[in-house]
């Protein structure tokens, strides 16, 4: 394993800002988010991205959320309901293991996280309806 340091925002230039998220593909998702680094069953990301995301969950690990730029709200669906917390630049989370959760950020953020793979997508209005 090579062990190298990297530079966020340099690792971010050139990528494309995914504007609109919730009307984007996963391959444009995967062309504008950099792999920082990959470790264990995950890898460390970044990307800018304006709108709401679909769902996501991690089904193998906590996922460390870091915004670097800008500001979104994250929604954290949990077994009584949705719970949302506002976050800026500088903040940092820990979504638990096997939670759904999205970002909506209206006026652009940049984030940075440590993902354990694989990861589940959903675009239903209440993710824990989807089987599986």
């Amino acid at each position: 394993m090579a062990i190298r340091p990297v530079h966020i925002q340099t690792a971010l230039e050139g990528l494309p800002v995914l504007d609109g998220r919730s009307e984007t593909t996963e391959a444009q998702a995967g062309e504008a988010f950099a792999t920082l680094a990959q470790f264990g069953n995950g890898g460390l990301f970044a990307g800018s991205f304006s709108g709401q995301s679909p769902w996501e969950r991690h089904r193998n690990g906590d996922e460390l959320v870091q915004v670097i730029a800008g500001s979104t709200t994250l929604t954290v669906m949990e077994e009584s309901g949705p719970t949302s917390f506002e976050m800026s630049a500088g903040m940092v989370v820990v979504v638990p293991q096997g939670l759904w959760h999205r970002f909506n950020a209206p006026d652009g953020v940049t984030v940075m996280t440590a993902t354990p793979q694989p990861t589940d997508h959903t675009f239903a209005d209440d993710p824990r309806s989807r089987p599986g």
